[in-house]
């Protein structure tokens, strides 16, 4: 789950991390007066969608009066932002942070993540901030710093100073500065279930200051009953309206831009399905993963998903049962096919517990089902069905 910047600096402000002022605006008007509450003379516009590289495509503006302050918003508010995050598609801009300035002295990048190699929450940090952190790594990863941290010992303030001397800063009370931030930038790491915390831009100021000029946090979905105030921060306009829908459900749903829908049970054979589809010359058009613990009522609500989709010209159905039972399946497979009206061929693959009882639920339903041996057989038979169908 991602949030927007302004939520996390909000988040990293409770763990004694240092932002600038802001406030959040929906609309031009609101942006002034939050220019003004502010008082200048410098304010920064920024648009809050769900990516980063927003600078590069216009979503990031300086303004030195209240008139630039207006006219920046007139521009960026409603505006789609296309980064090398959102995909061609873009992302429409909704709200904006208005920020006051500063003078920044350096600009650095600092990031935490779990280094799944060694099993350790891992900084990263580099004297190179302000830029994308992939075209450090590719071109100068001399200048990225990491350290890791041992789950049995905790983090500890020689792991801030050995991250501030490795960027290159020198001043004591920015190192102390910087090791404070690392410290409250770890806490909210562990304390709020995320899977990436990245500040880039960490700067220093001219007045002395050690600041979190930008901020991402992305947070892991699975732990979210246990974070009820991140769920607070969930924006709905940045995701699709569909996934939104499957997650209320239990349902693990991706959009992708092919034809074939996918229901499948467990996330390793829904990769699969997508791989053999795509060997067999066809397109996936989702992800869908419909749990262990599905009900034929969940697999009801997978398929109107599946079928809201218009690009959806054929939908195979691979269920291996374990917990999952293929006679519940099959029942589900029916009673979606009959509620809904499925008109796009639909295939078939069952296998597990139970598969002779929903084998035979199929067959007697009097549904225009194709049944497949083996996911091969299935694959082979959905990619045929779209084609003869084209």
């Amino acid at each position: 789950m991602n949030i927007h910047e302004y939520q996390a600096k909000e988040l990293m402000k409770t763990f004694g991390i240092k932002t600038l002022s802001g406030g959040v605006a929906t609309t031009v008007d609101q942006a002034v007066a939050e220019a003004k509450k502010l008082g200048g003379p410098v304010w920064v516009v920024k648009a809050q969608i769900h990516a980063g590289g927003r600078g590069k495509a216009g979503g990031v503006k300086l303004a030195r009066s209240l008139d630039e302050v207006r006219e920046h918003a007139q521009d960026i508010l409603g505006k789609t932002l296309i980064t090398h995050q959102t995909g061609p598609e873009g992302k429409k801009v909704l709200k904006l942070l208005i920020e006051e300035g500063c003078e920044i002295e350096h600009e650095y990048y600092a990031g935490i993540v779990l280094d799944r190699a060694t099993g350790k929450i891992t900084f990263m940090a580099s004297s190179e901030g302000g830029v994308e952190i992939e075209k450090v790594a590719e071109e100068t990863p001399e200048k990225i710093i990491k350290v890791a941290v041992d789950p049995a010992a905790g983090y500890s303030p020689y792991i801030g100073r050995k991250l501030a001397n490795g960027i290159g800063m020198k001043d004591k009370d920015l190192i102390k500065q910087a090791s404070d931030f690392f410290a409250g930038l770890y806490k909210l790491y562990i304390d709020t279930d995320c899977t990436i915390a990245e500040i880039n831009p960490m700067v220093t100021t001219k007045s002395g200051e050690v600041l979190a000029l930008d901020a991402k946090l992305n947070f892991d979905d699975n732990a979210l009953f246990r974070q009820p105030k991140i769920v607070e921060y969930r924006d709905p306009t940045e995701e699709s309206e569909k996934e939104t829908e499957a997650s209320k459900y239990g349902l693990s749903y991706i959009s992708l831009d092919g034809n074939i829908g996918c229901l499948v049970n467990g996330a390793g054979l829904a990769m699969g399905t997508m791989d053999i589809i795509k060997l067999e010359g066809g397109t996936p058009a989702n992800f869908l993963d419909v749990g262990g613990g599905a009900t034929k009522e969940t697999v009801q609500k997978a398929f109107s998903i599946i079928l809201s989709d218009t690009n959806v010209k054929a939908i195979l159905v691979n269920i291996f049962g374990g917990i999952m039972k293929c006679d519940i399946i099959a029942e589900g497979v029916i009673a979606a096919a009959k509620e809904l009206g499925v008109k796009v061929p639909l295939v078939v693959r069952l296998e597990g517990t139970n598969v002779a009882l929903g084998k035979k639920i199929l067959n007697e339903s009097g549904l225009a089902i194709i049944a497949a041996d083996d996911l091969s057989d299935a694959a082979k038979k959905v990619v045929a069905a779209v084609k003869g169908g084209a």
